[in-house]
């Protein structure tokens, strides 16, 4: 059994399963007994937690974190980009905001960050039997080389034996899995140890030969290839990477004899939009991102999700005449729920005195609460507890915006007594992220909303949130089980990659 070292699993492209992958040999090991934590050293994600240390980190690496049995730590992901336009990123080091860059300025403060990462990479390492890193985006994006801090340029710094995993979904894995390697420099590819192949669906057989072919060019081998599970789509790291044909997730048939249709408004710039993915864990709810006004007409409730750019999305919202259609919906007297960016759309006003966004300035809201939001240049973030909808509730919060509410209700109440958010009956919002995830609230906000359109819908009062992701955590440790060549991989873990690893070239002849 493996009782120290590390990993790093490094991707053909973004999205070719590193994260999946990571949470799922994380699982395995957990299950053995092996003190093991996850890390990532940079991410760029709009879908983050906040931790019991204070700060935030990727979604991703709470997952992971949870499939460890570990509370989120910072320590998982000292490097946070959160990208506030196509040119712009907030960058959160160590889990607090650390200014913003622009893609050619960020390149100058890689070589300090590199001591960030590699320094959290250690303290992990002294704290943890094993540590299993995930790369970002792709190895082979040679441009960036010099001032790599996530992939190779961890991986040499801190001597990890690396994994590389393709999408074979996309087409072309083979030449993906070689060209990764053939255009790294030799030092590089002594360090890349196999290969695995993810998201396979078809007979094995056919794949078998190119794979010894592969092992022929590179003197490595496939580590495992990995089945196609559509039951898995909890937590993407990319908040709308789980979703196909714009439907979240894979529900249960009704407890009722009706459906409960959502409808989530994708804005361009969403940010935690996992905060639906509970509602589409609950049997006879169907969970559907739109970005046209027809979509929301047939709704029972209609959601807008956070937003790394509120008034941009906003502006964006009217333009495609979504905004209209989310004033319709709610005059109707049917619900609407807006979540951190999304509830400061359905204030009155946002005010942006210092340019926290854009340009200082107030922008008009949707006008269905009456509130208004000011955006403040410190960051709010924190873990609160307290009651919603007269269930107690714990959940994070992530957000510029300070509320100052007129009339309405608070649609939560803080342990201190505080109160958060609106409840205007039929039209909701709040700042909690993760509100969702408490059990008893989201059975009672759905009978709410089912009452509301006259639909027979029960909540199935069995439920729960967390054992669905649990579940899902033990499918990913048994994919990796089942399909990987754990030995192989404890090797590489325990030992680092073998020496002698033959270096590979692209023939210019």
């Amino acid at each position: 059994m493996v009782t120290a070292g590390a990993l790093l699993v490094a991707g053909t492209t973004s999205d070719a399963g590193k994260s999946v992958l990571v949470a799922g040999i994380c699982r395995w090991l957990h299950r053995r007994g092996v003190d093991v934590a996850p890390f990532k050293a940079q991410n760029m994600s709009n879908n983050s937690v906040v931790c019991a240390d204070g700060g935030e980190i990727g979604r991703a690496q709470a997952l992971q974190a949870a499939a460890c049995g570990l509370a989120p730590s910072v320590g998982f992901n000292p490097v946070l980009l959160k990208p506030g336009s196509d040119r712009t990123s907030q960058v959160v080091v160590r889990g607090v905001v650390d200014g913003t860059v622009s893609a050619a300025s960020y390149r100058e403060r890689k070589a300090a960050l590199l001591e960030v990462v590699t320094s959290s990479l250690a303290s992990l390492r002294e704290q943890h039997e094993v540590v299993i890193c995930e790369g970002a985006g792709s190895p082979a994006e040679i441009n960036l080389r010099s001032t790599d801090i996530a992939n190779m340029g961890l991986a040499r710094a801190a001597d990890l034996p690396v994994i590389v995993v393709g999408d074979i979904d996309r087409g072309g894995v083979l030449a993906h899995l070689f060209g990764t390697l053939a255009v790294l420099e030799p030092a590089d590819q002594a360090l890349v140890a196999g290969w695995v192949v993810n998201k396979f669906r078809g007979d094995p057989a056919l794949l078998e030969p190119g794979l010894e072919q592969l092992r022929a060019l590179t003197g490595r081998p496939t580590l495992g290839v990995v089945p196609w599970r559509p039951e898995l789509w909890l937590d993407a790291e990319d908040s709308l990477g789980h979703v196909a044909d714009g439907v979240v997730g894979r529900p249960a048939t009704p407890v009722g004899r009706d459906w409960l249709r959502v409808a989530v408004v994708r804005l361009p710039r969403v940010s935690n939009g996992t905060d639906v993915d509970a509602l589409a864990a609950e049997p006879g709810v169907a969970v559907r991102y739109v970005t046209e006004p027809s979509r929301l007409a047939d709704a029972d409730l209609v959601v807008l999700p956070g937003s790394k750019a509120t008034v941009a999305d906003l502006a964006w919202l009217r333009a495609q005449g979504l905004a209209d259609g989310v004033l319709a919906h709610a005059r109707a007297g049917r619900p609407v729920l807006g979540v951190c960016g999304g509830y400061q759309m359905l204030a009155r006003r946002i005010h942006d005195p210092h340019g926290v966004e854009a340009a200082p300035g107030t922008a008009e809201g949707l006008g269905l609460l009456d509130v208004e939001v000011t955006f403040d240049v410190a960051k709010h973030l924190g873990t609160p507890t307290g009651t919603a909808l007269g269930e107690s509730v714990a959940f994070y919060e992530i957000h510029h915006g300070r509320e100052l509410r007129g009339a309405v209700a608070p649609l939560v109440t803080l342990g201190d007594g505080t109160p958060e958010g609106a409840d205007g009956g039929h039209v909701l919002g709040t700042h909690a992220h993760g509100l969702l995830e408490n059990d008893a609230l989201r059975r009672r906000l759905l009978a709410r909303a089912a009452a509301a359109a006259g639909r027979d819908f029960t909540p199935a009062p069995a439920t729960s949130y967390a054992a669905t992701r649990a579940a899902q955590l033990d499918l990913l440790g048994d994919l990796v089980e089942t399909h990987l060549d754990t030995d192989a991989l404890e090797a590489l873990i325990a030992k680092g990659a073998p020496p002698g690893l033959p270096e590979v070239r692209v023939s210019s002849s």
